[in-house]
Protein backbone atom coordinates (compact mmCIF):
# COMPACT_ATOMS: atom_id res chain seq x y z
CA UNK A 1 0.00 0.00 0.00
CA UNK A 2 1.39 3.17 -0.98
CA UNK A 3 0.51 6.31 1.07
CA UNK A 4 1.67 9.81 1.31
CA UNK A 5 4.01 10.67 4.10
CA UNK A 6 5.37 14.33 3.14
CA UNK A 7 5.42 17.17 0.95
CA UNK A 8 8.52 19.20 0.01
CA UNK A 9 8.05 22.64 0.18
CA UNK A 10 10.60 25.39 -0.68
CA UNK A 11 14.45 24.78 -0.86
CA UNK A 12 16.01 25.96 2.19
CA UNK A 13 19.92 27.09 1.62
CA UNK A 14 22.16 26.07 -1.40
CA UNK A 15 23.11 23.25 -0.71
CA UNK A 16 19.99 20.97 -2.00
CA UNK A 17 18.33 21.04 1.76
CA UNK A 18 14.35 21.16 1.31
CA UNK A 19 11.32 22.12 4.13
CA UNK A 20 9.04 19.27 4.04
CA UNK A 21 5.35 19.26 5.65
CA UNK A 22 5.50 15.98 7.48
CA UNK A 23 2.26 13.76 6.80
CA UNK A 24 3.33 10.96 9.21
CA UNK A 25 3.73 10.62 12.97
CA UNK A 26 6.66 8.34 12.38
CA UNK A 27 9.01 10.62 10.50
CA UNK A 28 12.09 9.04 11.66
CA UNK A 29 10.69 5.62 10.02
CA UNK A 30 9.47 6.60 7.30
CA UNK A 31 11.72 9.75 5.80
CA UNK A 32 15.01 8.68 7.78
CA UNK A 33 18.46 7.97 5.76
CA UNK A 34 18.41 5.47 3.34
CA UNK A 35 14.67 5.21 2.67
CA UNK A 36 13.38 5.40 -0.94
CA UNK A 37 10.29 7.12 -1.78
CA UNK A 38 7.89 7.38 -5.13
CA UNK A 39 7.20 10.59 -5.93
CA UNK A 40 3.87 12.43 -7.57
CA UNK A 41 4.44 13.68 -9.90
CA UNK A 42 6.22 10.35 -10.54
CA UNK A 43 8.99 11.48 -12.65
CA UNK A 44 10.48 13.12 -10.12
CA UNK A 45 11.51 10.34 -8.27
CA UNK A 46 11.86 8.03 -6.71
CA UNK A 47 14.13 10.14 -4.27
CA UNK A 48 16.49 9.01 -1.77
CA UNK A 49 16.61 10.67 1.63
CA UNK A 50 20.46 11.18 2.42
CA UNK A 51 20.14 12.90 5.49
CA UNK A 52 17.66 15.51 7.49
CA UNK A 53 17.83 17.56 10.44
CA UNK A 54 15.24 19.87 12.47
CA UNK A 55 15.74 23.79 12.42
CA UNK A 56 13.07 26.36 13.67
CA UNK A 57 10.81 23.49 14.44
CA UNK A 58 10.78 22.46 10.78
CA UNK A 59 12.41 19.21 9.00
CA UNK A 60 14.70 19.48 6.38
CA UNK A 61 15.70 16.77 4.09
CA UNK A 62 18.46 16.80 1.36
CA UNK A 63 17.98 13.85 -0.93
CA UNK A 64 20.90 11.61 -2.90
CA UNK A 65 21.79 13.57 -6.20
CA UNK A 66 20.06 17.28 -5.29
CA UNK A 67 23.35 18.90 -4.86
CA UNK A 68 21.60 22.53 -5.20
CA UNK A 69 19.42 25.04 -4.68
CA UNK A 70 18.16 25.25 -8.47
CA UNK A 71 17.38 21.34 -8.41
CA UNK A 72 15.81 21.62 -4.39
CA UNK A 73 13.25 24.07 -5.33
CA UNK A 74 12.19 22.12 -8.80
CA UNK A 75 11.12 19.47 -6.29
CA UNK A 76 8.63 21.80 -4.23
CA UNK A 77 5.44 20.34 -3.79
CA UNK A 78 6.06 16.97 -4.67
CA UNK A 79 4.69 14.39 -2.45
CA UNK A 80 6.65 11.79 -0.88
CA UNK A 81 5.23 8.09 -0.83
CA UNK A 82 6.21 5.32 1.11
CA UNK A 83 5.57 2.02 0.44
CA UNK A 84 3.75 0.43 3.53
CA UNK A 85 2.38 -2.86 4.52
CA UNK A 86 -1.72 -2.60 4.97
CA UNK A 87 -1.50 -5.10 7.76
CA UNK A 88 1.39 -3.00 9.85
CA UNK A 89 -0.16 -1.40 12.73
CA UNK A 90 1.49 1.57 15.03
CA UNK A 91 3.55 0.03 17.50
CA UNK A 92 1.27 2.25 20.64
CA UNK A 93 -2.36 0.58 21.02
CA UNK A 94 -4.13 4.53 20.70
CA UNK A 95 -2.51 5.06 17.91
CA UNK A 96 -3.53 4.77 14.28
CA UNK A 97 -2.51 5.16 10.85
CA UNK A 98 -4.06 7.43 8.42
CA UNK A 99 -5.00 4.80 6.16
CA UNK A 100 -6.98 3.18 9.26
CA UNK A 101 -9.48 5.96 9.52
CA UNK A 102 -9.81 7.67 5.95
CA UNK A 103 -13.57 6.69 5.70
CA UNK A 104 -14.49 5.85 8.95
CA UNK A 105 -18.43 7.20 9.49
CA UNK A 106 -18.04 9.91 12.31
CA UNK A 107 -21.79 9.35 14.90
CA UNK A 108 -22.41 11.14 18.12
CA UNK A 109 -22.40 8.86 20.80
CA UNK A 110 -26.16 8.68 20.33
CA UNK A 111 -25.48 7.12 16.50
CA UNK A 112 -26.20 10.80 14.88
CA UNK A 113 -24.59 10.79 11.68
CA UNK A 114 -21.96 13.64 11.62
CA UNK A 115 -20.17 12.76 8.54
CA UNK A 116 -17.37 10.70 7.01
CA UNK A 117 -13.38 11.15 7.45
CA UNK A 118 -11.56 12.23 3.98
CA UNK A 119 -8.64 13.29 5.23
CA UNK A 120 -6.16 13.93 8.23
CA UNK A 121 -4.46 16.84 9.09
CA UNK A 122 -1.35 16.56 11.00
CA UNK A 123 -0.70 19.99 12.68
CA UNK A 124 2.45 20.72 15.10
CA UNK A 125 -0.53 20.89 18.44
CA UNK A 126 -2.53 18.15 17.02
CA UNK A 127 -3.96 16.08 14.50
CA UNK A 128 -7.21 17.32 12.75
CA UNK A 129 -10.16 15.19 10.92
CA UNK A 130 -11.22 16.57 8.10
CA UNK A 131 -14.89 15.52 7.97
CA UNK A 132 -17.46 15.64 4.77
CA UNK A 133 -21.24 16.02 5.89
CA UNK A 134 -24.04 14.63 4.21
CA UNK A 135 -24.69 18.64 3.04
CA UNK A 136 -21.67 18.34 1.41
CA UNK A 137 -19.66 20.94 3.70
CA UNK A 138 -16.47 20.08 5.53
CA UNK A 139 -16.24 20.19 9.57
CA UNK A 140 -12.55 19.98 11.51
CA UNK A 141 -12.42 17.85 14.27
CA UNK A 142 -9.36 17.72 16.89
CA UNK A 143 -8.22 14.20 17.37
CA UNK A 144 -7.90 14.63 20.90
CA UNK A 145 -9.63 12.07 23.73
CA UNK A 146 -11.64 14.27 25.00
CA UNK A 147 -13.42 15.20 21.87
CA UNK A 148 -13.23 10.95 19.80
CA UNK A 149 -13.97 9.42 22.86
CA UNK A 150 -13.67 5.88 20.56
CA UNK A 151 -12.26 4.58 17.53
CA UNK A 152 -13.96 0.88 16.09
CA UNK A 153 -12.16 -0.45 13.41
CA UNK A 154 -14.43 -3.49 12.87
CA UNK A 155 -17.88 -1.20 12.65
CA UNK A 156 -15.75 1.34 10.74
CA UNK A 157 -17.02 4.37 12.89
CA UNK A 158 -15.21 7.10 15.01
CA UNK A 159 -17.95 8.34 18.09
CA UNK A 160 -17.51 11.86 19.03
CA UNK A 161 -18.84 14.38 21.83
CA UNK A 162 -18.11 17.72 20.27
CA UNK A 163 -18.22 20.75 22.62
CA UNK A 164 -20.76 23.27 21.94
CA UNK A 165 -20.13 25.16 18.37
CA UNK A 166 -17.75 22.63 16.86
CA UNK A 167 -20.54 20.79 15.12
CA UNK A 168 -23.15 23.55 15.31
CA UNK A 169 -21.84 27.19 14.98
CA UNK A 170 -25.24 28.33 15.92
CA UNK A 171 -24.62 26.62 19.49
CA UNK A 172 -21.27 28.67 20.04
CA UNK A 173 -23.50 32.04 19.05
CA UNK A 174 -26.04 31.08 21.84
CA UNK A 175 -23.64 30.31 24.74
CA UNK A 176 -21.68 33.52 23.46
CA UNK A 177 -24.87 35.53 23.82
CA UNK A 178 -26.28 33.97 27.00
CA UNK A 179 -22.92 35.26 28.63
CA UNK A 180 -23.27 38.27 27.57
CA UNK A 181 -26.94 38.57 29.04
CA UNK A 182 -25.66 37.07 32.34
CA UNK A 183 -22.64 39.40 32.85
CA UNK A 184 -20.62 36.23 32.98
CA UNK A 185 -17.09 36.72 31.74
CA UNK A 186 -15.82 34.43 29.37
CA UNK A 187 -13.06 31.63 30.11
CA UNK A 188 -9.61 33.02 29.20
CA UNK A 189 -6.72 31.23 27.63
CA UNK A 190 -5.48 29.85 30.67
CA UNK A 191 -5.40 25.99 30.30
CA UNK A 192 -7.19 24.14 33.28
CA UNK A 193 -5.05 21.26 34.13
CA UNK A 194 -2.94 18.99 31.57
CA UNK A 195 -3.66 18.76 28.25
CA UNK A 196 -4.48 14.96 27.38
CA UNK A 197 -2.60 12.91 24.95
CA UNK A 198 -3.80 13.09 21.25
CA UNK A 199 -4.21 9.72 19.76
CA UNK A 200 -1.88 9.81 16.87
CA UNK A 201 -2.59 9.54 13.39
CA UNK A 202 -0.25 8.52 10.65
CA UNK A 203 0.37 7.52 7.07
Amino acid sequence: MQLVVARIGRAHGIKGEVTVEVRTDEPELRLGPGAVLATEPAAAGPLTVEAGRVHSGRLLLRFEGVRDRTAAEALRNTLLIAEVDPDELPEEEDEFYDHQLIDLDVVLADGTEIGRITEISHLPSQDLFIVERPDGSEVMIPFVEEIVTEIDLEEQRAVITPPPGLIDESEAVIASSRDEETGDAAPGDAASGDAAEAPKGDA
